[in-house]
């Protein structure tokens, strides 16, 4: 029974790392959002944080760091479809699409003044 107990602790105390790990990255999150860094590095650095308290949610809390093979594939899969997704408005950048295009008042609008 001893052993039994001692491996409870073990878990708790594991749980209680994560926990602080997630504080810690929220924290972070919060410090770096105030100082108002360039947009572009402000949402690399807060995917980055939120990568990282994903991992420690889905490897402690849900146990993946237990699972089998499979599992480790399917999520490799998500993670690459995932960078694909993200990736594809930088594949896009040179489109048109996303310009503002300069409208000219009607001429007769022009001569009314």
């Amino acid at each position: 029974m001893a052993h039994g107990h001692e491996d409870i602790r073990k878990h708790v105390r594991v749980y209680i790392g994560v926990f602080a790990a997630l504080m810690a990255l929220t924290v972070i999150t919060v410090g770096v959002a105030q100082l108002h860094l360039p947009t572009g590095l402000a949402i690399t650095v807060a995917l980055l944080v939120a990568i990282i308290k994903g991992s420690l949610v889905a490897l402690f809390f849900m146990h993946l760091s237990n699972e089998r093979r499979a599992i480790y594939a399917t999520l490799a899969l998500t993670v690459a479809f995932f960078v694909l997704l993200m990736a594809i408005p930088k594949f896009t950048e040179k489109d048109q699409f996303g310009e503002k295009v300069q409208h000219k008042a009607p001429a007769a609008a022009e001569h009314a003044h």
